[in-house]
């Protein structure tokens, strides 16, 4: 295993923050927090176009409650060097699985992804069965939200969308723009600050819209199997239960499926700053929860 300082993007003022992690002849950054201890470690999956700085105040809200948790840049995302394509739900999940390897990271583990990241943890959990102790979904992407016809539509336009970041990005566009829109969660200083970076970066950008063009097959892969029925399954949503929506309900499944699962909807909040101070206490307590059904 090497380690070594993460190497800031560009002329960041200071590095930025976790460790350079090599999984084979590349590396990934990654941020831990909270105590070394017998306890279950929480992996932190982030969404498209996201970045382990999306985590930051989570972390700290586990750390408290002594808790261990980890998050990292994807290939080619944030701080990570660029993996081989095609950037689909496979390569990712081969990627973290080098990386708990790497950190001697044997599990089992709490999983816990955010939007585009939630397919990620399930694809995760059905090909890494043992080292699953539970999944919490964070206003999550499910498989069946791109065959719902509001979603398909909506992960389209996002692939566009993002396809048209990378190439503006390559002209430095996007580095104005991050001072105003690169943090919607919410971020301490040093995380925001990096955040914002991070937003700003054609690299990002680029890797991003590949990871997006691959969402089809990503949900195919993720389809491939259901979550163990008893295995504790934590939905937490953006927007309060009486705002409830059809593709909110298409969230709510993996729950209601399980035999230990638990949801809640977060009034206020949206899809960025529920990972935010004000809001992230839900995430919380859906960890908590996976923690306190698992094994029952």
């Amino acid at each position: 295993m090497s380690l070594a300082p993460a190497v800031p993007l560009r002329k960041a003022i200071k590095p930025p923050r976790g460790e350079m992690v090599d999984v084979g002849g590349r590396r990934l950054r990654v941020v831990r927090a909270g105590p070394k201890s017998d306890r279950p470690t929480i992996v932190l999956e982030h969404g498209a176009f996201g970045c382990a700085s999306d985590w930051a105040v989570v972390q700290e809200k586990l750390a408290a409650k002594g808790l261990a948790s980890l998050a990292y840049d994807r290939a080619g995302l944030g701080h990570s060097e660029p993996g081989p394509k095609p950037r689909d739900g496979n390569a990712i999940v081969c990627d973290l699985a080098s990386l708990l390897r790497e950190l001697d990271e044997t599990g089992p583990f709490v999983l816990t992804g955010h939007s585009m990241g939630g397919l990620m943890v399930r694809l995760y959990a059905l090909t890494h069965p043992k080292q699953t102790l539970g999944v919490v979904l964070v206003d999550a992407v499910t498989p069946d939200v791109i065959n719902h016809p509001v979603g398909g539509k909506g992960v389209d336009v996002f692939s566009r969308l993002l396809g048209w970041t990378s190439e503006g990005a390559k002209f430095g566009m996007m580095r104005p723009l991050a001072v105003v829109a690169g943090d919607r969660i919410g971020l301490p200083p040093e995380a925001s600050a990096e955040k914002r970076r991070i937003w700003g970066s054609p690299s990002h950008a680029h890797w991003a819209a590949e990871e997006v063009r691959q969402w089809r097959a990503t949900s195919d892969q993720a389809r491939a199997g259901d979550f163990p029925a008893a295995m504790p399954i934590a939905v937490i949503t953006a927007g309060a239960e009486n705002t409830v929506t059809a593709l909110k309900e298409v969230q709510s499944v993996p729950a209601l499926a399980s035999q230990n699962g638990y949801i809640e909807h977060v009034a206020g909040a949206g899809h960025a700053n529920l990972l935010g101070r004000r809001f992230a206490d839900p995430i919380v307590r859906g960890v908590e929860h996976v923690l306190a059904t698992a094994h029952r």
